[in-house]
């Protein structure tokens, strides 16, 4: 039978069986009973992105495939390749990394390449059915409102997912020759994160350095890319018409992206066991290094505390990720303000307004995000209790290290901004200490125990700290804006931002913490 233990089926269950409880385990935080209202969550997103689906692309679902609506397309194809690229590098970092049924594996009684080119297998599927409930209500509006030929647009995204997910592998695989585990771990992440944000950030800065503005239309509707552009038959358009129906095109980068992952499969999976057990080997440092000896030096208790916090947020693999992909975001705000520093007749002042908003969102994004693996991601709680100072130090002290990686991250674009319009630097000072207070207080209040590589699954150890984080975020940035144009109409959305973190504070578990 197909299915008996030791086929290719069963395997192809077994890891299916996994995946599904690794989502079920990050979508209800390991409690079953959220299942439904997950569940009706979803239903509700679903319908939620068809309205907007309608509302963004529903004009173009009539469109004739002429040189500027493939240039369109094909830039959204390649951005969402380049995501689909960076999501699979981090699934195929944990599956060397992460995963702790190796040795269990190695010692059954099976063919070994047959069990990894299952797995394999599995990250590429995994990447298209993370990609349909996305990508799936536009699709779904373009063929109500431009006909059956859109229908093409899925099996693409099957060929973008199988090729996505053979490019990872081999990527990650050379860099394991290259520079070996210890060192893969890291880089692949960092490379992860510049992949998933390069597409974008490289149309806003064209943009900017062109035009003057974030808006990325601009470029690929310029007369200086459809001149450039190859013309309309050229086989780099497949993607695009096979978006579009054309079957002869879909037919051809399906084939070429099962044959480009069946190479990598039958090139990788052989010795797949060889690099786990190397990455298996190597540990987990691969960011930290040994101390060079010498004696303790005598510093005050809450020094200590900061440089412990902070010798551990850089060392934290997945964390640098995270991090270094908001980071990637402030680029485009960096040119904006160096072109408004080059600019002498000061025609860059609505471009501020854009900026202040996205500086303060950003900060409060990231701060969330350090304050829950200093607060909550604690490995050594016991070690830490135990120090001989007062509690209230090591809370002091974990708040101190996250605002101040803030400051730093922060300070050169807010120095930038203060430069050309002292006022809308002010204004993203008090917004970006605010949010970034705000996010760590919500942290602060719903902490809980957990392990930092939990990271990734720390939006569902509480939905309310969740949402609580995003609309003081929201919250923060609205207000921010508002006063950079009038410092009294931002009054309004600074009260309702304040009623959301004074809402979270009452919910939380131990409000008399604040």
């Amino acid at each position: 039978m197909m299915s008996a233990p030791g086929t290719a089926v069963w395997f192809a269950r077994h890891e299916w069986r996994l995946a599904w409880r690794d989502w079920l385990a990050m979508m209800t935080a390991g409690r079953r009973e959220r299942l439904r209202r997950v569940v009706i969550a979803i239903a509700i997103f679903v319908i939620f992105m068809h309205f907007v689906a309608y509302w963004t692309v529903g004009r173009y679902a009539n469109a004739v495939p002429d040189k500027a609506t493939l240039v369109t397309i094909s830039a959204s194809v390649l951005l969402s390749w380049l995501l689909m690229i960076s999501q699979a590098m981090e699934s195929t970092t944990r599956a060397f990394y992460s995963r702790s049924d190796l040795d269990l594996i190695l010692a059954s009684p099976t063919a070994v390449e047959k069990v990894f080119a299952v797995r394999i297998a599995t990250v590429a599927v995994s990447m298209a059915m993370m990609a349909l409930p996305l990508a799936g209500p536009f699709i779904d509006v373009l063929i109500v409102c431009g006909g059956w030929r859109w229908i093409g647009a899925y099996g693409l995204i099957v060929a973008m997912s199988a090729a996505a997910t053979a490019l990872a592998v081999g990527f990650t695989v050379a860099l394991f020759r290259l520079i070996g585990p210890k060192r893969t771990r890291f880089v692949a992440q960092v490379v992860a994160a510049v992949i998933g944000a390069a597409f974008v950030i490289g149309l806003q800065v064209a943009a900017i350095l062109s035009y003057g503005t974030l808006s990325r239309v601009s470029v690929l509707q310029s007369q200086a890319v459809l001149a450039l552009a190859p013309d309309a038959g050229s086989f780099i358009w497949w993607p695009a018409r096979a978006a579009l129906g054309d079957g002869w095109a879909l037919s051809g980068v399906l084939a070429l992206s099962f044959a480009l992952l069946a190479a990598v499969i039958a090139v990788v999976a052989p010795r797949f066991g060889e690099y786990a057990i190397s990455a298996a080997s190597a540990g987990g440092a691969a960011v930290s290094r040994p101390g060079h000896g010498g004696a303790f030096q005598s510093t005050s208790p809450q020094r200590a505390l900061r440089r412990k916090e902070w010798t551990l947020l850089r060392r934290d693999p997945w964390l640098v990720s995270q991090t270094l992909m908001q980071m990637l975001y402030l680029i485009p705000p960096a040119v904006l303000l160096w072109r408004g520093l080059d600019n002498s007749h000061g025609g860059y002042s609505g471009a501020y307004l854009l900026l202040v908003p996205v500086l303060v969102m950003a900060a409060g994004q990231l701060a969330g995000g350090l304050a829950w693996l200093a607060i909550s991601g604690e490995d050594a709680p016991d070690l830490v209790a135990s120090a001989p100072v007062p509690p209230r130090f090591v809370v002091r002290a974990k708040i101190e290290a996250v605002l101040g990686v803030i400051a730093i991250v922060f300070a050169p674009l807010v120095a930038g901004l203060a430069l050309v319009s002292p006022w809308h630097a002010l204004v993203t000072i008090g917004g970006i200490g605010i949010a970034a207070a705000a996010a760590t207080s919500i942290q602060l209040w719903f902490r809980s125990q957990a392990k930092r590589s939990q990271f990734r699954r720390r939006q569902v150890s509480s939905r309310v700290a969740t949402f609580a984080e995003a609309f003081s975020s929201i919250g923060w940035a609205a207000t921010a804006a508002v006063a950079a144009a009038n410092l009294w109409l931002a009054i309004a959305p600074g009260l309702m931002t304040i009623a959301v973190v004074t809402g979270a504070w009452c919910m939380s578990p131990r409000p008399r913490h604040a």
